[in-house]
């Protein structure tokens, strides 16, 4: 499979400059998702390398080759867009064998190629309806198919679940992951959910502003943001922040917020005492927030229950912590009363800090 190389790409419309210099490489048969909010420019980088966008300055390589000055149609590449492209006046299999009609392949191999990628995505008895008498997800499986009927080395996905309801986008999450275990291919993916990114990616780069914040697998991003943009956009519900200060009480590290002394140890410790300035945000996830009322006052938080939200298993609950909102995950069995004082246990292995100036981790 191909090494695709993003090197210092660059994309401006006029004076604006969308993308900055982006940095990047995807190894062979892995499947990297590009996820931020909207405008971050992880479309924009898709279609570039796709070819349907011109590079303003930098270069894509693939396998060692510049690309940035070819057709789309000369790079060795499929792609499967959100609103699905399929022509509405052929059938499935039509649409699927298109490309290969278009490359003039001998009919008997057309016909196997049909059969093999249909039945990978679950469309063999469909393959004699039009696009109109499919539901969502069934067109969506023929935009796959038809990526797939190209055998290209290269897969490009942008925002394709986007369109369908929570529970199709969560039976297509895990049918793309069959897939991809299924194909060997080089797949880039473009979306803005980060369960998407979470649950697919071998590796997620997160794109904020046109620069990538961070690159890394899920369980790296996840347990080890760089700055405090990826850690709040990466976990659901999402990370905690508060205010704080660093403070040496004879070689103990607390940070002091309105509320809350908490004593941190270790690595993070070690990284507060070296830290030039004392202010600091401390980034806490709700999962690791356990509910103990025994809990010592400098390892917990003592939070007032605002909101409970049952979602089965599990509470979610909107708590406040001086002036600020904590969200904390909590056992739906555990009795909670609105407007009483809780107190949670701090997990000190789920303890971030971040520099309140930079944001970057500590």
């Amino acid at each position: 499979m191909p090494t695709i190389h993003l090197d210092s790409l660059v994309k401006r419309y006029g004076e604006v400059e969308v993308l900055h210099g982006i940095d990047l490489e995807m190894a062979d048969n892995e499947f990297t998702v590009l996820v931020g909010p909207s405008g971050c420019g992880k479309s924009t980088t898709l279609r570039m390398v796709a070819g349907l966008e011109d590079v303003s300055d930098g270069e894509i390589y693939v396998d060692g080759n510049p690309v940035s000055h070819l057709e789309p149609k000369e790079r060795d590449l499929a792609m499967v867009f959100q609103d699905y492209a399929l022509y509405p006046h052929m059938n499935v299999a039509q649409n699927i064998s298109f490309a290969l009609r278009l490359a003039r392949r001998p009919k008997a191999e057309i016909d196997a190629k049909v059969k093999e990628v249909a039945a990978m995505v679950g469309l063999t008895e469909f393959l004699h309806r039009k696009p109109g008498a499919l539901s969502g997800g069934q067109r969506q499986r023929v935009a796959m198919a038809r990526a797939l009927a190209k055998d290209s080395g290269i897969f490009l996905f942008d925002e394709p679940l986007s369109n369908l309801d929570a529970k199709l986008r969560g039976q297509m999450r895990a049918e793309l992951a069959l897939m991809s275990q299924q194909v060997e291919k080089n797949m880039i993916y473009v979306t803005h959910d980060q369960i998407e990114a979470m649950t697919l990616a071998d590796r997620i780069v997160v794109m904020h502003g046109g620069y990538i914040q961070q690159q890394g697998t899920p369980e790296e991003l996840f347990k080890r943001p760089a700055n405090k943009f990826v850690a709040g956009f990466l976990g659901m519900p999402p990370m905690n922040f508060l205010n704080g200060e660093i403070e040496d009480r004879d070689g103990r590290i607390f940070i002091l917020g309105e509320g809350f002394a908490i004593e941190i140890e270790g690595e993070k410790a070690e990284a507060a005492r070296k830290h030039n300035h004392k202010l600091i945000t401390l980034g806490i996830r709700p999962s690791d927030l356990r509910f103990d009322p025994e809990a010592p006052a400098d390892r917990s938080l003592s939070l007032d229950v605002m909101v409970s939200e049952y979602i089965g298993a599990q509470s979610v609950l909107i708590c406040q912590c001086g002036s600020e909102k904590v969200t904390v995950e909590l056992n739906s069995e555990t009795p909670v009363a609105l407007g009483t004082a809780l107190k949670f246990a701090v997990n000190p292995n789920g303890v971030h800090l971040f520099d309140r100036k930079s944001e970057s981790a500590l």
